[in-house]
C-alpha cells in the first residue's frame, strides 16, 4: 500500500479535477463543500471527490502537501485553485469554464466520481 501522502499526490496530479471535501456529493457535511460542489458541476466539470472526514490524517497530509490550510481544496490539472470561496468566484467571472476549457478542452465528461484512499 502507498504511503498515504503518495496516494494525495496522484488523485492531484491524475484527476483532471480535484475536490476534497467535507462528506461525498451523495452526504455533503459542510456548506462550504456543497458551495465548491455545486460551482464545479455547474461549469461542467468531471470532478473527482476525496471525503476528508474519513480520516483526520487525509486532512493533514493534504494541507501538508497544498500549503492551503482550509477545506474544500479544489485542484484543476493538479494546480490548486482554492476553497469554495474562489471556486464561486471564479465560476461567476467566468474564469472557472474558461481554466476547464484550456486543462481539459470544451467537449469534457461531466463524471462525479468518488475516489477512496487506501488507508492503514
Amino acid at each position: 500500500m502507498k504511503p498515504l501522502n503518495e496516494q494525495i499526490t496522484e488523485v492531484i496530479s491524475h484527476e483532471p479535477v480535484a475536490l476534497f471535501m467535507k462528506g461525498t456529493p451523495q452526504m455533503v457535511m459542510c456548506g462550504n463543500s456543497q458551495r465548491a460542489l455545486r460551482a464545479l458541476h455547474a461549469a461542467g466539470a468531471p470532478i473527482a471527490t476525496v471525503d476528508i472526514l474519513v480520516d483526520a490524517r487525509i486532512r493533514e497530509e493534504l494541507s501538508a502537501i497544498s500549503g492551503w490550510p482550509t477545506i474544500p481544496q479544489v485542484f484543476v490539472d493538479g494546480e490548486l485553485l482554492g476553497g469554495a470561496d474562489i471556486t464561486e468566484e471564479l465560476y461567476e467571472s467566468g474564469e472557472l469554464q474558461r481554466k476547464l476549457d484550456d486543462a481539459l478542452g470544451a467537449e469534457r465528461s461531466q463524471d462525479v466520481k468518488v475516489v477512496a484512499l487506501q488507508l492503514s
